[in-house]
């Protein structure tokens, strides 16, 4: 083994520095920002030699650190493994002369789109993932989308990472390609009512979805009609549909405003025309409800949302009628209608819940359950007729469940329970929600999950996961790879901290921007309650989280670095301050309603260089650290967790180790394979394990 092998791999320091609002701030690491960062995501190979050499340097340096649980590795993917049904298939939901639904095959990696004949026949495959990625390092299927008419699909896949998704056209028939070939966009496809084309969003250079276009059948990209452009690197352009294909959807929005324009699904050239033009901390959207739109909004001080009315051809503001009032603390989340029903999930008392407005007599009745913490899922039905929607629950110790229910007998039919080949038995595990007290007195909800004979005494060592941002709230879901750390004496546990919206919009708003604080606080908070309350204790409390939740991982190692035995930061945004100053990156402009403007605020600049976590490394001694990240990411790039790390071993006083593993092949999701992504959560709970005192 090579001195480089056993030791960490030495970052040089070059000193760059840039001053802002008579600030000026050095970052000695720059460096390993390339600076043909676009290039790179499409193309890995022009990564400069110097920083591949170093990133791979740290993956070898990882490998070894890790080699001692290489055994352990592999008996947690057959763990894994063992409890996925590999021949799985979904149940297929009804549209129009067919049923749609998606399979997996014994030993396969990615999905197989399938469809049936409604009145009965034999599946047929008409897109097949596992022989679309042969030979590709790297393979994920984005949209998959069949025209109205079911005679074309639209097929979009990214082979990079980036999520610079390329369209295919498909006929149904023939099972073959246009030569059509459609690049850098975001993945969605919207098809137009007559099937003679399809919108979709082009991606710039800086990965901004800013641009509609429609493409007609048998032309090439480079005629494409531009049908609306979005100006403002602050907002985000999409495109969705209806379920009756009447109308075209461009939904503009950053975190905090939104604005929808409309074009009919039969006139794709059609001028479009703004429904409610955009307003600061204004949200609104629409679904189709034959004559007339719902619209689920915010506004007139509706914190926790409401939804209104308008007729379909005069959908505009002054026509919008109240039909669902607002009630605080009852976050309304999404909404869909049908021909006899409104139906709407909500989040009550940090629970979900599906209610149904009859639409021939106005009476209200709801689908909810009794467990403690649970996970409800609204998936609807595909036709706007339909008197049967689609739901699936679950909870940490239940497998899903997806049911069919008669919105008007009120019955629910189980369609599938997910299998787990290699057994679980609910009735071993016990779950609870209990609540800690933050810094300044609110109750901080905690998921909790472990076995029933694991001793409540201190002794159990603790994965504790968190997120806390974008108003994302964390489902009390069934995860079968928790088991592995759950049988083996761990207590599995969510914070549900401020920055997600588990208790309504003013959680969200509680733990964002000026506020932001509030996340970390919450979730040290949660960690000191489960050890005062014997769940653990300190030395045996692990942290997890990614993205955003990464921030959070790297903000509490240095705000309470003595807490944890060790931390799992996924694909960490650890160096904020610098991102929120480059408006060039993906999602700067975007972000900075949810963070804050370090350009245009000195007050902002102050706030963010306060908590970033790369900004505040210092001396001290940090627990064990585990940071993942993706070469091709475009939403943390890989530069962000490659300067923690470099900063962390500079001024770590202690001896924990602190691992970067870059994959070199994936972005900001991990490994495209189902298999592939089993891997490497096999991988991280390795190092959970070993952190524990477990392998």
């Amino acid at each position: 083994m090579t001195e480089s092998i056993i030791f960490p791999p030495e970052t040089k320091k070059i000193d760059h520095s840039e001053e802002h609002h008579g600030i000026i701030r050095h970052d000695f690491y720059n460096w390993l920002r390339a600076k043909n960062w676009q290039d790179v995501f499409k193309t890995p190979t022009l990564l400069d030699k110097e920083i591949r050499a170093h990133l791979e340097a740290e993956n070898a340096y990882q490998k070894a650190q890790m080699a001692d649980t290489i055994g352990l590795q592999k008996q947690l993917f057959a763990e894994m493994k063992g409890r996925i049904k590999e021949d799985d298939s979904s149940v297929p939901v009804k549209d129009g002369p067919y049923a749609y639904g998606v399979s997996f095959t014994t030993g396969g990696e990615q999905p197989h789109y399938f469809r049936t004949p409604r009145s009965g026949g034999k599946a047929s495959v008409y897109v097949d993932g596992d022989a679309l990625a042969k030979g590709k390092d790297y393979f994920r299927l984005g949209a998959v989308q069949h025209s109205p008419d079911h005679s074309k699909c639209a097929w979009t896949y990214d082979d990079k990472g980036s999520e610079f998704y390329t369209i295919k056209l498909r006929d149904m028939t023939s099972l073959m390609d246009t030569t059509e070939n459609i690049i850098n966009t975001s993945g969605d496809v919207v098809w137009d009512a007559n099937s003679e084309g399809f919108f979709y969003t082009n991606v710039d250079e800086n990965h901004r979805p800013s641009k509609l276009y429609y493409h007609k059948i048998g032309t090439d990209q480079s005629v494409d009609k531009l049908i609306f452009e979005e100006k403002d690197p602050g907002f985000f352009l999409g495109v969705g549909g209806s379920s009756l294909n009447d109308v075209i959807y461009i939904d503009i929005h950053d975190h905090e405003t939104s604005e929808v324009w409309l074009i009919p699904a039969k006139e794709p050239m059609a001028t479009p025309k703004c429904v409610r033009k955009r307003q600061k901390g204004v949200e609104y959207s629409l679904t189709e409800g034959g004559d007339i739109f719902y619209i689920l909004t915010n506004i007139d001080g509706a914190k926790d949302f409401k939804i209104m009315s308008a007729p379909f051809d005069k959908p505009t503001e002054e026509n919008w009628i109240e039909v669902v009032p607002h009630q605080p603390s009852r976050l309304i989340l999404a909404h869909d209608a049908y021909k006899n029903f409104l139906v709407w999930l909500e989040r009550r008392d940090g629970l979900p819940r599906i209610e149904l407005l009859d639409r021939r007599d106005g009476s209200i009745h709801a689908i909810a359950f009794e467990e403690e913490t649970y996970s409800l899922t609204l998936h609807g039905a595909a036709e706007y007729d339909s008197e049967t929607i689609r739901f699936a629950y679950s909870s940490m110790t239940t497998p899903s469940e997806l049911y069919d229910y008669d919105m008007t007998t009120r019955q629910r039919v189980m369609l599938k329970r997910q299998e787990v080949p290699s057994g679980h038995e609910p009735k071993n595990y016990i779950t609870r929600r209990l609540m800690a007290k933050a810094e300044d007195g609110a109750e901080i909800p905690i998921s909790l999950f472990y076995h029933k004979d694991t001793k409540l005494d201190g002794s159990a060592p603790c994965l504790l996961y968190g997120y806390g941002a974008y108003g994302i709230s964390i489902p009390d879901s069934f995860n079968s790879n928790a088991l592995s750390l759950v049988d083996r004496g761990f207590v599995y546990a969510i914070a549900h901290i401020r920055g997600g919206k588990e208790k309504g919009f003013d959680w969200y708003e509680k733990g964002k921007h000026l506020f932001k604080r509030n996340t970390f606080t919450d979730f040290i908070a949660c960690g000191r309650f489960l050890v005062a309350n014997h769940f653990t204790s300190h030395d045996r409390l692990i942290a997890e989280g990614g993205s955003a939740g990464g921030m959070l991982m790297g903000a509490v190692a240095n705000m309470a670095p003595e807490d944890y035995a060790g931390i799992v930061a996924i694909v960490p945004f650890v160096d904020v301050l610098s991102t929120m100053l480059d408006a060039t990156l993906p999602l700067t402009p975007p972000e900075w309603p949810e963070w804050g403007n370090p350009l245009a605020s000195k007050e902002d600049y102050e706030l963010i260089a306060s908590y970033s976590p790369y900004d505040n490394v210092r001396a001290q001694n940090y627990p064990a650290i585990l940071a993942m990240a993706g070469l091709t990411d475009p939403r943390v790039t890989y530069w962000e967790p490659a300067k923690w790390v470099a900063k962390l071993r500079e001024f770590a006083t202690g001896d924990n180790p602190v691992l970067l593993r870059t994959n070199m092949d994936s972005g900001h999701a991990g490994a495209s394979g189902r298999f592939s992504r089993l891997e490497e959560s096999a991988y991280i709970y390795a190092f959970i394990l070993k952190v524990a005192g477990k392998i």
